[in-house]
Formats: structure tokens, C-alpha cells, sequence
């Protein structure tokens, strides 16, 4: 097991580093291919290292055969899984690489297994994902077509404020992001009137799902800073209280009288 083991993995890597790199084929079909490839050896070198140690193949047939029926009630979510990792293999929902938002979680996709898949998470943490919930959960794929993403960020201003004058402001840090693109352009509009102020929204294209929090904290350190110059006011939260003095209220109430009725 561990030769057959050690020779597909080998296998895997000689396919990925020669063959499949000469061939014009997307990242997802070499990754379906090699992977298919290493336990199709795996799967083979076993059987043959069985035959060799004098294990008749047949017998075994007759016991998995009789195995069967546990193995169907006992480990059903194994099985589940296996069956699960290889759609996720043959119709590519996700591929090694696509930062994706599993569970609440966002983080990239580091290694896809018959069984599980290897999540890397923002915070550096690892999270091992049964391929059931991939397949049978919703999955927001950032990288499935496109890696291109919108960012978006939200601001309020003060309602005093020239709200054309604010729109070119934000769209012109959108233009200086590092990380945008110049095509789609960035879009600003008036989101609506809060409590404190009027909200306004920038959507920054970029070209990269992993610059998403860089990108966004750098739309907003900026927005601050250029608010700042041009004298844009940023309204903190705020509340009109009116104290009404006891002792007029209640002198104002005697002079109008009771209530009619």
C-alpha cells in the first residue's frame, strides 16, 4: 500500500510537471486528469502487489461481495463523500486555487481529495470540508468563471454635503486603486438617506479574489483621507433630544384645561 501509495503520487507529478503541461487544456481539466490518473494507479498497483504476495483476487471478490451490504448501511457518509469528491472532480464546481465561501468561512481551496477537501481560511487556519456538503450545499465560488470581483464600499456624508462633488471623489480613489481595474469602469451612486446621513456607494472592479480585504481597506483609508482634504464631512451617529422643563409642562397642561369629555 505504501509503494502503491508513493508511485501515484509520483505519477501524478511527472504528469503535471511534463504531459498535461504541453497539452491546451484549462487548470480544472488537468487537475481532473492527473487526479483520476493517480488513484486509477493507485487502485492498480494494489491489485498487483496483492496478486504478487499470493492473495487470490477472486477470494476477494467473493468477500467484498459479502462485505458489501455492511459496508452500504455502516458507511454511508463515506461513501457519500468518495461519490461527491468524484463529481466535484469530473464537473469542477471548485479547483485547487478558487478562493471560495464554504459555511460562513472564506478561504482558498488548497487540496481536493476523494474524501475531503483542504481549505486554507483568511486567518491562516485550516479547515478540512467533507465533499458531501460541496456538493450538496450552495458554494460562492469567487474564481469559478471569472476571477474578476466587485468590491463595494459604503460611506455617509453629511447632508449639507454636494452629493456630485462627493460621487467624483470616491470614483476618483476607485481610479487609483492599485488593485482595480481600468475596465469596468468603478460606479458610485446615493444609496439611501440614514438617520445621520445621506450613504453613498463605490463598486471597484478587481482582478483578484485574494486582494478583496486589501482592496477594500484601501478604498477606505483613502476615502477618509480625500474626504478630509476636500472638507467632506462624515457624520457620526446622532440624536435631537428635547428636554421639556417639568414645571412649564404641567402649568401649560392646567391652563389648557381637561380633555373634553
Amino acid at each position: 500500500v505504501y509503494l502503491a501509495s508513493w508511485v501515484s503520487k509520483l505519477t501524478r507529478r511527472f504528469l503535471d510537471a511534463t504531459v498535461l503541461q504541453q497539452l491546451t487544456i484549462s487548470d480544472a481539466s488537468r487537475f481532473t486528469i492527473s487526479s483520476l490518473v493517480r488513484y486509477g494507479v493507485l487502485v492498480l498497483a494494489i491489485l498487483i502487489g496483492l496478486s504478487i504476495i499470493g492473495i487470490n483476487l477472486s477470494s476477494l471478490a467473493v468477500v467484498i461481495g459479502a462485505l458489501g451490504i455492511g459496508i452500504g448501511f455502516g458507511l454511508q457518509n463515506v461513501v457519500a463523500n468518495y461519490v461527491a469528491g468524484l463529481v466535484i472532480f469530473f464537473e469542477r464546481p471548485i479547483k485547487e486555487g478558487d478562493r471560495i465561501l464554504v459555511n460562513g468561512l472564506e478561504g482558498d481551496v488548497k487540496q481536493i481529495k476523494l474524501r475531503s477537501t483542504v481549505i486554507n481560511t483568511l486567518t491562516n487556519e485550516t479547515i478540512i470540508v467533507p465533499n458531501s456538503q460541496l456538493v450538496g450545499n450552495s458554494i460562492h465560488n469567487y474564481s469559478y468563471d471569472d476571477r474578476r470581483i466587485v468590491i463595494v464600499n459604503k460611506v455617509q456624508v453629511a447632508y449639507s454635503t454636494d452629493l456630485d462633488r462627493a460621487l467624483k471623489v470616491i470614483l476618483g480613489v476607485a481610479a487609483r486603486n492599485p488593485y482595480s481595474l481600468a475596465e469596468p469602469q468603478p460606479g458610485a451612486r446615493v444609496s439611501a438617506f440614514q438617520d445621520s446621513g445621506i450613504e453613498l456607494v463605490l463598486w471597484t472592479w478587481i482582478e483578484e479574489p485574494t486582494n478583496k480585504l486589501a482592496a477594500v481597506g484601501w478604498n477606505n483609508l483613502e476615502i477618509w483621507r480625500a474626504f478630509r482634504k476636500t472638507g467632506i464631512v462624515i457624520p457620526f451617529p446622532q440624536v435631537d433630544l428635547h428636554v421639556v422643563d417639568p414645571v412649564l409642562h404641567r402649568a401649560s397642561a392646567e391652563k389648557q384645561g381637561p380633555p373634553p369629555g
